[in-house]
């Protein structure tokens, strides 16, 4: 008999069943790691609400109406803006310690450019801008070009930054009178407008807008898929035809455009222009995207998180001020909630590995 008359013989007394695997029935621990792996934002919009609920039901409608709702939004523009942009940095597994510097120094420019030197204003705000994203596309030439840790890039230019704002600015206030008389597009982030018993900025408006753009880049662009390959490994994303250098520099030449963003926001917020406004601006930005559920070990996490984390913070710190507790009960709860973060981070991390 042949090879073949074999072959066909054994093919034909073979069972004909399709293939099947013992399969395992998942816990309900293991059901919810492995939601919170695949929705990333889902845990601090569990705590969002949850805080929400609890000074709402505490304070009744000191905390739970329109207007105390939207002020925790006026409250955190900032900070979400700032973090809009850490984000984008952390999800390539690195850390910007220069964004809070770099929205500073870019409201800075903004101003002198229209007061020192009579730069129409439209322009001076490009200017502005433009000094913001070149500082950025400098941190990822720095890091992806020199090969350089994204901590001590970022460490020094914060450094530098600030330096140079100081030296350049002379340590001077423009005043909001004279930003209102001469400027106000300076101001224009901070204009408000009213929606029943809502107050928005647009600040406020931009934010949400900005994060809402950025959700969706992430999600449903080449650009955005190549982010997160890069976090999660450059190595295996460089073989699979990723520009892992190119990739860098846009995420953080992006960072520093919408950290001057940030500043034209700040100038707006507080209604004058001053070099020392926004000191902790990176620590906040972290904080807000840590509580947001974005990993620190890049690859993983939602942008949608960072503005729940972002606003986490802004409920916390209303809802204790208006229940008179100390102002140190709000760093304290904030902390356990980083640590917290971190922890199911971890956790959720088990399911990749």
């Amino acid at each position: 008999m042949s090879q073949s008359d074999n072959y066909e013989a054994s093919a034909s007394s073979a069972p004909s069943e399709v293939a099947s695997f013992e399969g395992h029935n998942k816990s309900l621990i293991d059901r919810l790691q492995h939601l919170l792996h695949t929705t990333p934002a889902l845990v601090p919009l569990i705590v969002l609400v949850l805080s929400i609920i609890v000074f709402g039901v505490t304070l009744g409608a000191r905390f739970f109406s329109p207007f105390a709702l939207t002020l925790i939004l006026q409250q955190v523009q900032i900070v979400g803006i700032v973090a809009a942009a850490q984000s984008l940095v952390i999800l390539t597994a690195g850390i910007d310690l220069s964004v809070g510097a770099i929205a500073v120094i870019s409201s800075v420019i903004m101003g002198q450019f229209t007061f020192r030197y009579g730069v129409p204003v439209g322009l001076s705000i490009v200017a502005g801008l433009t000094l913001g994203t070149a500082i950025g596309a400098l941190n990822g030439w720095l890091v992806a070009r020199v090969k350089l840790p994204p901590f001590i890039v970022t460490l020094g230019m914060w450094q530098i930054v600030l330096a140079a704002n100081f030296l350049y600015s002379a340590n001077e206030t423009i005043r909001s009178q004279d930003i209102a008389e001469a400027a106000p597009l300076l101001q224009l982030m901070g204009a408000k407008f009213s929606v029943g018993g809502a107050v928005f900025t647009v600040g406020v408006v931009f934010m949400l807008i900005l994060v809402l753009i950025l959700a969706y880049v992430l999600r449903h662009t080449a650009w955005g898929r190549h982010v997160y390959a890069v976090g999660d490994d450059p190595d295996a994303a460089e073989l699979s035809g990723v520009n892992v250098r190119r990739t860098l520099i846009s995420v953080y030449a992006l960072a520093g455009l919408i950290c001057a963003f940030a500043g034209w926001a700040l100038i707006g917020r507080i209604g004058s222009v001053s070099p020392t406004s926004g000191q902790l601006l990176n620590i906040e930005s972290i904080t807000a995207v840590v509580i947001g559920g974005i990993s620190l070990f890049g690859g993983r996490g939602s942008i949608l998180g960072t503005l729940f984390g972002a606003l986490i913070v802004g409920v916390f710190t209303l809802g204790l001020r208006l229940a008179g507790a100390d102002a140190q009960w709000t760093y304290l709860l904030i902390g356990t909630l980083i640590i917290g973060a971190v922890a199911v981070d971890q956790w959720i991390r088990k399911v990749a590995a």
